[in-house]
């Protein structure tokens, strides 16, 4: 009997992208569902990028690109790093792939290897595990729960690691949670990191300029730590680009070079057009992404607000991102009479089919007592859906 490979096996199917699907499927038969499980600005591209786009296909930018990215593409990324980050990158040391996703992957790829160890503190962006798992590499997760602000402590850290240790993986202003490391917390875990030499950090830093802390910190800032850590970064949440397929690393020649024949042999270089709008995007001013910012900061502590007043929630104040992630473990084990809650994975499927608004539970993430919430959408989404969940939440008993 024909039967998948154990690699494929071993891995979990997106629970965000099931919890869109069938969203998107109640919406087809007529249901009105608020969908807040999707991690995409509701924003447009802006006008320049897309005239940026439209130039280079009018320009004939239609022919296979170099494996690595335009030139121009990876210049303008170093610039970035050096007038945003404060970071020296030559255009050796930037890889430019389809989606900070495939940059995530590429990383662990050429890095992992069987049996070794990635340390994913936990909440976790849902794929990170997976692609650990893809590698052959084993995940190690750190709880850092609703009460520590979900971010690991250097104790925490040290205690995990093991001679198997080759990676920490740190995702920063954080998906699912939003918490955002400051330069001194980062600090403190690169000391631990420069203790044990072998160990690389994989730093997404995709959320970079939805931040509501003034600054954003890299863990490569750290003197010692440029040389052990990836940076991955891309256009699809500060730009509103995430249909264009931008992802980056900055790293380590060497590494860039392992990253490159992967991709060489995998999906070669990205789409030639979206490379020439990404270029836009960096070289362009950035007021754009400083009035998405700014409107996400507004929708942040609207939803805080109205989440707040619903009885049995534990709300945090995340400083970064577009999620909420509120403690839901009070509903556990109530019922409207006709279906009890287990699980966070239950409240959210409550939620959706009871409420029709559409969440992702935190079992996925990794945190089983929370779920998670995506304000990326209009204020008055957030308002209607934040009334349909206290309603829907009232009627558990």
């Amino acid at each position: 009997m024909a039967q998948l490979s154990d690699r494929l096996n071993r891995l979990a199917p997106s629970a965000t992208l099931a919890m869109s699907q069938k969203s998107s499927e109640m919406k087809a038969q007529g249901i009105d569902v608020i969908n807040l499980s999707v991690g995409e600005p509701d924003f447009n591209t802006p006008d320049h990028i897309k005239k940026a786009a439209k130039e280079a296909v009018d320009n004939n930018f239609s022919k296979y690109s170099p494996v690595p990215g335009y030139p121009e593409l990876r210049k303008a990324i170093v610039a970035k790093l050096k007038n945003e980050n404060g970071l020296d990158y030559t255009v050796n040391e930037i890889l430019v792939s389809n989606g900070a996703k495939q940059s995530v992957c590429n990383t662990i790829m050429a890095l992992v290897n069987d049996g070794d160890e990635v340390i994913v503190p936990a909440p976790y962006w849902v794929s990170y595990p997976q692609m650990a798992k893809l590698a052959g590499g084993v995940p190690v997760y750190i709880e850092a729960g609703f009460e520590q602000d979900f971010k690991i402590t250097p104790a925490q850290l040290e205690a995990a690691i093991t001679p198997k240790t080759k990676m920490l993986i740190l995702c920063s202003p954080s998906n699912p949670t939003g918490s955002v490391y400051s330069a001194e917390e980062l600090t403190a875990l690169a000391e631990v990191i420069l203790r044990h030499e072998d160990i690389f950090v994989l730093a997404d830093e995709i959320y970079e300029h939805i931040n509501y802390t003034g600054k954003h910190a890299s863990i490569a800032q750290v003197p010692g730590m440029k040389e052990r850590s990836i940076i991955v970064n891309g256009v699809s949440k500060a730009y509103a680009m995430t249909g264009w397929r931008i992802g980056y690393i900055a790293a380590p020649e060497w590494i860039v070079k392992g990253c490159n024949k992967l991709q060489g042999q995998y999906t070669s270089g990205p789409c030639s057009v979206s490379q020439k709008a990404a270029e836009e995007a960096y070289v362009a001013s950035q007021q754009c992404v400083e009035d998405m910012r700014q409107a996400f900061e507004r929708r942040r502590n609207l939803i805080v607000e109205l989440a707040k007043e619903i009885p049995g929630l534990e709300v945090n104040v995340p400083q970064g991102a577009f999620y909420l992630f509120p403690k839901c473990s009070s509903f556990y084990g109530k019922s409207d009479g006709k279906r009890t809650i287990n699980n966070s994975s239950d409240l959210a499927m409550y939620l959706l089919e009871v409420g029709h608004v559409a969440t992702v539970g935190g079992d996925a993430f990794g945190d089983p007592d929370c779920f998670r919430m995506s304000y990326a959408t209009s204020d008055d989404n957030i308002r209607e859906a934040m009334r349909r969940i206290k309603e829907t939440l009232q009627k558990l008993k």
